[in-house]
């Protein structure tokens, strides 16, 4: 049985570290991490909320565009935050982690917190007040938490 040293792993890394210090190569690894980010941030989202999204705004629900169009914008932000600081795409990637668990609990807040009606039954009656609400919320949060986390 072979026990691995983590020589290969480290080589990896040292690979990877090496196209990332190329302008280039830069932009190409914060570009995949922007759309890996997206893709399982937006289906994480998909399983806590009671619509389906893709499916409403199929039908032209423009609440559901406006509130899922608002967690896309927060989620890019966050990562342009963690951009913006330098920071390495490694450090990036578990800041706009950090700022997606808050806009997370930030859109369970405004479901909390707003006991007079549910959200989500709202967003999936095309209320586009509601939709226009959470769409901000997300937008306007992601600044903070972007500036807050670096």
């Amino acid at each position: 049985m072979k026990v691995a040293d983590g020589r290969g792993e480290r080589c990896v890394k040292e690979s990877i570290d090496q196209l990332l210090s190329h302008p280039l190569g830069m932009v190409l690894g914060f570009f995949s991490v922007a759309i890996m980010e997206l893709l399982v941030f937006l289906a994480c989202f998909e399983l806590v909320t009671k619509y389906k999204c893709w499916t409403e705004i199929k039908k032209g629900n423009v609440a559901v565009a406006m509130a899922t169009g608002g967690k896309i914008f927060g989620i890019c932000n966050v990562l342009r935050f963690c951009i913006q600081a330098k920071s390495s795409v490694y450090e990036a990637m578990t800041w706009s982690f950090v700022g997606f668990i808050l806009l997370l609990i930030a859109y369970f807040l405004f479901e909390f917190l707003t006991p007079v009606f549910s959200i989500d039954k709202e967003i999936e009656a095309d209320n586009r007040a509601v939709g226009l609400i959470s769409m901000i919320i997300s937008v306007s949060l992601s600044y903070v938490i972007g500036a807050s986390i670096i």
